[in-house]
């Protein structure tokens, strides 16, 4: 074999190789754009998520107020009813002197 059929055949070789290293590149690019859209697809999941949870937090403390706000109206009542007869028996007091 001379030089130049050396040469030739391991170029040929070296070509070869660089396919086959192309081809594994290819293969690797393809799985990982398939991972990377799993967890595109994941990300997108969990954001709808967090959002449906942050509404119902939200909610459930919109929820809270009203509830603290209906306890505080009953004590607010209950406060202004011992007042009103507190007035009243302060009236009776004074109107039998």
């Amino acid at each position: 074999m001379t030089a130049e059929e050396r040469t030739i055949a391991l170029f040929s070789t070296r070509v070869r190789q660089l396919m086959l290293q192309y081809k594994h590149v290819v293969e690797e690019n393809e799985q990982l754009r398939e991972k990377l859209q799993e967890a595109e697809e994941e990300r997108r999941n969990l954001s709808e998520q967090l959002q449906a949870r942050q509404e119902d937090y939200n909610s459930l403390m919109t929820a809270k107020m009203l509830q603290v706000s209906e306890g505080d109206m009953e004590a607010a009542k209950a406060r202004l009813a011992k007042l009103v007869r507190s007035v009243n028996k302060c009236i009776t007091l004074l109107s039998e002197k």
